[in-house]
């Protein structure tokens, strides 16, 4: 059974724990809007992680401070987790997480606390090619990506079918992870930007990497979300750094 939450009045802040039925399970998640916020941000968690994220949480704050809402929500119950624990495949099972994400979206997109506002993806790690499919799958619904540190090659076949306009954002230490996004940079076809952050590795722990990528997110997300006409794709180049 899904939590039952108040109707906002005027776009009244909201900051509610909630349920998401998702076929035969119920996830947790943590959800929040600003008063007047132009759209929710539905974070995908990385691999052996979960809502409670610190980088995630840390994200989503200065997404909140910009006044954008947040969703963070666990990808994978308390069962499963103790699972994947010991085995490590549902982690990469980018279809299971790409589908529940997808599932999440529906069911705060009917909420009323979420009418009219427009929903984008923030992913980590394999959680962000569950974002890409996801977002591919639910276009137009979605109106931003942004991958931090993510696995965009995970997502396959779906990068030629995303149109929302996808962000992202890899340290300057992690070279693999570096590579795989350039490749699937160029695969995409929607409106892209591909950002490296000078001296960060894969996590960010580095003192102010994590900020750099909570701020490139947030203009993202500003920019993107909220808008009244559709994005066009393009196939030029984005910006690096």
């Amino acid at each position: 059974m899904t939590t039952s939450l108040p109707i906002q009045s005027k776009r009244e802040r909201l900051h509610h724990e909630v349920r998401i039925p998702v076929g035969d399970v119920e996830l947790e998640g943590e959800l929040e809007i600003p008063a007047e916020a132009p759209g929710v941000v539905i974070f995908a968690h990385g691999s052996g992680s979960s809502r409670h994220s610190r980088r995630n949480q840390f994200v989503a704050a200065l997404l909140r401070d910009a006044g954008l809402g947040t969703l963070l929500f666990d990808l994978l119950t308390a069962e499963e987790e103790a699972i994947d624990e010991s085995t490590g495949h549902l982690r990469f099972d980018i279809r299971l997480l790409a589908d529940r994400l997808g599932a999440a979206a529906r069911w705060l997109r009917a909420r009323p606390e979420a009418a009219g506002l427009d929903l984008g993806f923030f992913g980590a790690s394999t959680g962000a090619a569950a974002a890409l499919v996801a977002a591919a799958e639910l276009a137009p619904l979605v109106g931003a990506v942004v991958s931090r540190g993510g696995r965009p090659d995970l997502a396959g076949s779906s990068l030629l079918r995303v149109r929302a306009p996808t962000l992202l954002i890899v340290g300057g230490y992690d070279g693999v992870v570096i590579e795989l996004n350039e490749t699937a940079y160029v695969q995409l076809r929607c409106e892209r930007d591909l950002r490296i952050v000078p001296g960060a590795t894969h996590l960010f722990e580095e003192p102010g990497k994590l900020e750099q990528v909570a701020r490139l997110s947030s203009d993202w997300f500003s920019r993107h979300l909220g808008r009244r006409e559709p994005v066009s794709s393009s196939d030029g180049p984005g910006r690096r750094t």
